[in-house]
């Protein structure tokens, strides 16, 4: 991922001097594990030695890559250059117990899963803020009437709170999706050329991954199986669509003719380079697209997961691209998503004002209830409300202020509705009556 869209933590997850330093730790905590066994030559003197004489440097490990057209040689030569550096000549080097009865899958893909875990600590902590700020704010505009829109038409009333309560659940099966696939990627495999431990004992492999954490994976054919790494991908890929939901969402409320939403706009920002007037959404627009290419990249996830018979490399320079740039994508969406929301601007005047825009249309649904409760048919109070409805429709479309749907129902003979009940039915909040269930239910949500 471009260092534009690349915050500190999750970058420096993805540097190949970390990705080394695991190798390294890897390595190391097989040769004690072997040392620990004994059933080999090491001894644990041998192993400590390795653990504090192994080094690397990366500029080093891409020179001798050049030759040897393989990294993980190329990391284990130069490591075994620094662990013999002091090693007199004629004695037995210890660097000869490195990677020993391994394959490079061992050492790589344990990494890689280790990687992941570090990567995916940030991200499920990220959903998190943006679930707190999300439910903190469905509190706080909780009775902000707004009109709610189905085929982007004006529908009911309902509150911006809601809004605001929709994203926060969302957010919350995205954390549950995202702990999901790391509890399936948090595993680790040292078993050898074709995953039998043809060379090395199991115990290597048990003790190695308990040091970091991970599980040890029950069968593994010199590669982790990829559907794993497919369910990680796949859970940035939704939760980057809920991302995209929710800026999607500030998106369309932006518009001028719209104007009920804003996203941060500071000090000293311009919005055009033609246009001094402008204030674009481009901070959720870019969200948008960064989702784009988090959704995209879940298609190399699953092409991954056909490898031929018990292994090949066609994931490999794939996943070294998808893999970080969708986790540092992620994250940095989160981090934008997350000044937004905490400083969304709301104009409470513009929702009003838009929700009464159709001049009382969106009251047809109660109309329809209440004349359905005085006795005439479901089909002639649809046509009633309809015929009614129709008028200001037809006004709207010219730009005419012509009678409001209350004022037509009123002066139309077969509606027998009474002033008292044509108060009720246009009272926005008798919509509402039963919001309090759904913010019960919000105050449970925890993040």
């Amino acid at each position: 991922m471009i260092e534009r869209y690349t915050r500190p933590a999750m970058g420096k997850i993805w540097t190949l001097q970390n990705k080394f330093e695991v190798w390294k730790e890897i390595e190391i905590l097989a040769c004690e594990a072997q040392a620990e066994l004994g059933e080999i030559g090491i001894t644990k003197e041998e192993a400590q030695w390795i653990r504090d004489h192994a080094d690397f440097t990366v500029p080093e490990i891409d020179e001798v890559e050049k030759v040897t057209n393989h990294d993980v040689i190329a990391f284990t030569t130069v490591m075994a250059k620094y662990i013999d550096a002091e090693i007199p000549e004629g004695q037995p080097k210890p660097s000869r117990w490195v990677h020993y009865g391994m394959t490079s899958s061992d050492l790589g893909d344990t990494a890689m899963c280790y990687l992941i875990c570090q990567a995916l600590d940030i991200v499920i902590e990220d959903v998190r803020k943006l679930g707190r700020i999300t439910k903190r704010r469905a509190f706080e505009e909780k009775d902000t009437l707004c009109v709610g829109r189905t085929h982007g038409i004006h529908a009911e009333p309902m509150t911006i709170g809601m809004k605001f309560g929709m994203w926060a659940w969302a957010l919350k099966r995205a954390e549950e999706r995202l702990l999901f696939a790391r509890k399936g990627i948090a595993v680790g495999a040292i078993s050898g050329a074709v995953g039998s431990y043809s060379n090395i004992d199991p115990r290597v492999e048990e003790y190695v991954c308990e040091k970091l954490g991970l599980a040890v994976d029950p069968l593994s054919t010199q590669v982790i199986n990829r559907d794993r790494h497919a369910q990680v991908l796949a859970a940035l890929a939704v939760s980057a669509s809920t991302l995209e939901q929710i800026a999607t969402e500030i998106r369309s409320l932006q518009k001028t003719d719209t104007l009920e939403m804003e996203e941060p706009f500071r000090k000293g920002q311009k919005g055009s380079s033609a246009m001094p007037h402008k204030r674009n959404p481009i901070t959720v627009e870019r969200v948008c697209g960064l989702a784009r290419v988090i959704k995209a990249n879940a298609q190399v996830g699953f092409d991954n997961v056909a490898l031929w018979h018990e292994r090949d490399i066609s994931h490999s320079g794939a996943e070294r691209v998808v893999m970080p740039d969708s986790f540092t994508a992620f994250d940095y969406i989160c981090g934008k998503m997350e000044t937004i929301l905490d400083g969304l601007q709301l104009y409470r005047k513009n929702s009003e004002a838009n929700l009464h825009r159709t001049r009382g249309l969106i009251f047809s649904s109660r109309v329809l209830l209440a004349l359905v409760n005085t006795g005439i048919t479901r089909e002639a109070a649809y046509a009633i409300v309809q015929r009614n409805a129709m008028k200001v429709w037809g006004d709207l479309q010219q730009a005419e202020q012509g009678p409001t749907f209350r004022e037509n129902l009123e002066a139309d003979p077969e509606c027998t509705l009474t002033a008292d009940q044509l108060d009720e039915i246009f009272d926005p909040w008798q919509f509402l009556t039963r919001k309090d269930v759904i913010f019960k239910r919000l105050e449970e949500l925890e993040f």
